[in-house]
């Protein structure tokens, strides 16, 4: 299962990296954040979920990774580095591989706490997370002015693209993680109590 899980996140990231998104990006918003959200809450969790209980996820902790991508996500949309990552191919990259790094920290932390016994960590984690990702959707979805004037060149209606954008903010990143932490929860509830 885990290497179908890999697999899976592999191909989700080739199809975001390699295919039409990046070039589309340049101009379309809604296309930008189809490939961050593709990234974060797709890949990474597929990912995350093939190395979970492997040597390489002992040591993430899902709190501060969660504080992390806070920063990062919120930082690349700022309107100068979002800018800025629409410039070229180069700021393209640094940004996606940012968001991989970020939300991969996140999700094997979150995934692994069970595992070493810090479950509230990995559902807080997660639960903050979508806050902060659906919160961020909604301002895109509902701001009355367009933030990213990057992006008023290639749609007739560039306000109504970024706000299509914040849309997907929303329903696929806010919700993916929302739903990892409603896992988590369940089967910490599920959980018999230890006898002490």
């Amino acid at each position: 299962m885990r290497l179908w899980a890999m697999a899976a996140g592999v191909g989700v990231l080739a199809a975001a990296w390699l295919g039409p998104l990046p070039e589309l990006a340049r101009s379309l918003f809604i296309a930008h954040m189809t490939m961050h959200v593709a990234v974060v809450a797709v890949a990474a969790p597929l990912i995350a979920a093939g190395v979970a209980g492997t040597r390489w996820s002992r040591h993430a902790a899902p709190l501060p990774a969660s504080l992390i991508e806070l920063v990062v996500v919120w930082a690349w949309h700022a309107p100068a580095l979002h800018a800025l990552s629409r410039s070229s191919l180069g700021w393209l990259a640094v940004e996606q591989g940012m968001f991989l790094a970020a939300a991969l920290w996140v999700w094997i932390g979150a995934l692994n706490s069970p595992a070493n016994g810090a479950t509230a960590a990995g559902i807080g984690a997660l639960l903050m997370t979508s806050m902060h990702m659906t919160l961020l959707g909604a301002l895109l979805s509902v701001g009355p002015r367009l933030l990213f004037h990057t992006h008023d060149g290639g749609s007739a209606d560039a306000l109504g693209d970024q706000q299509a954008g914040g849309l997907i903010m929303v329903l696929v990143g806010g919700v993916s993680y929302l739903i990892g932490g409603l896992w988590l929860l369940a089967a910490f509830l599920r959980e018999k109590p230890k006898n002490t």
